[in-house]
């Protein structure tokens, strides 16, 4: 990803990006891309019936971190407020979602890999808000 390398080309930012800030957004965006995957291939496991709530539960993780990467990386103006409230939602939904994969992780792979990266991007989510509170 390019993130780090355009956000610091910015104007506004003049060359200081924020670390955390950054791998938070290309956390959210390998996070989105990994929901969307798992949900997919809950679709075409035998027992979907079993996995509607993972399924859901993985497209309203994708939707959050697809939309939190979008915002977290627009740099115009002073909107750190939202930035935070977005990554703080983003948190919450990844972990919901790796709960839920986790039910099913010992059963199907692509369920224990979301749950990874669903705990990886909560993670990058709760440090990136943590850079922005200084």
């Amino acid at each position: 990803m390019h993130a780090r390398e355009m956000i610091s080309t910015h104007p506004h930012v003049q060359g200081n990006t924020n670390d955390a800030l950054i791998h938070a957004i290309e956390e959210c965006y390998d996070c989105a891309q990994t929901c969307v995957t798992c949900a997919d291939a809950c679709l075409g496991e035998d027992e979907v019936s079993e996995l509607v709530q993972c399924i859901r539960l993985n497209l309203d993780c994708a939707d959050v971190c697809a939309a939190t990467g979008a915002v977290a990386t627009r740099r115009s103006g002073s909107n750190e407020t939202v930035i935070r409230a977005m990554l703080q939602a983003c948190a919450e939904a990844c972990r919901l979602c790796a709960e839920e994969c986790d039910r099913h992780a010992s059963s199907h792979d692509h369920c224990r890999i979301c749950a990874e990266t669903c705990r990886n991007c909560q993670d990058n989510c709760e440090k990136a808000v943590q850079s922005l509170s200084h």
